[in-house]
């Protein structure tokens, strides 16, 4: 897989990219990733991307041409065609299956805005999938944008230690059509400032123990996250 990223602050992505899980991948060879600096294609010699906002109001909009020629531009870097994405808190809420079904894209290319946003107009002509990490507001589009990368990187195939990690992870297990949170987990030592490890997770009864985590997964949604289980009868459980 190919990731470009499109941003006013690529420097921020470096540290990232290159640890844990995201840089083993790209050691690998499982995944390339291409950082591109915004400003690199503006047309005025103080590299300005952005300007006042029509109509008024605070803050400062990123215009369209810089944004425009610079998803242009790393396009043409490679014949692979991009699935375009924009970080935003207007865009759809990011799940676990939108991660499922980007992680077995060829190519995307994050797009990371800044300020108070972009030029809507060049935002329509682009027609990027909109993503969203939350319901909340931070500076810029870079740190969803490195959510979202290492969301996917771990599902490639071969990025993970172990190829079942994924596949327990919270919002993997199904049961009923609806999603559970992650089990509990425990490692040495068996005792830890009065706190006991379940008993049955030193039985050796795979059995039982993969019975027991699922009892743990109905368990915690129910109390954490009842919504998973609207519409299922084991909502109260």
């Amino acid at each position: 897989m190919r990731i470009d990223v499109l941003s006013l602050f690529p420097e921020m992505f470096a540290p990232v990219l290159s640890a844990s899980i995201p840089g083993r991948a790209q050691a690998a060879g499982l995944v390339e990733f291409n950082l591109v600096n915004i400003r690199d294609y503006t047309e005025n010699k103080h590299q300005k991307v952005d300007d006042r906002p029509f109509g008024g109001g605070p803050g400062m909009v990123m215009m369209c041409q810089p944004v425009w020629d610079a998803v242009l531009a790393t396009e043409r870097l490679d014949p692979t065609p991009a699935t375009r994405i924009l970080l935003s808190p207007q865009g759809r809420p990011l799940t676990q299956d939108i991660v499922a079904g980007l992680a077995t894209q060829s190519r995307l290319l994050l797009i990371a805005g800044h300020y108070e946003g972009i030029d809507e107009r060049v935002i329509e002509e682009l027609q990027p999938m909109e993503l969203s990490i939350g319901d909340y507001v931070l500076s810029g589009g870079e740190l969803p944008a490195m959510v979202l990368i290492d969301a996917i990187v771990r599902l490639l195939p071969g990025a993970l230690g172990h190829e079942e990690s994924a596949e327990q992870d919270s919002f993997a297990v199904m049961q009923g059509g609806q999603k559970l949170l992650d089990c509990p987990h425990y490692t040495r030592p068996r005792e830890w400032r009065g706190r006991q490890v379940p008993e049955i997770l030193l039985s050796g009864d795979h059995g039982e123990v993969d019975r027991w985590r699922m009892e743990q997964r109905q368990k915690r949604t129910a109390e954490r996250r009842p919504d998973l289980l609207e519409g299922t009868n084991d909502a109260a459980t």
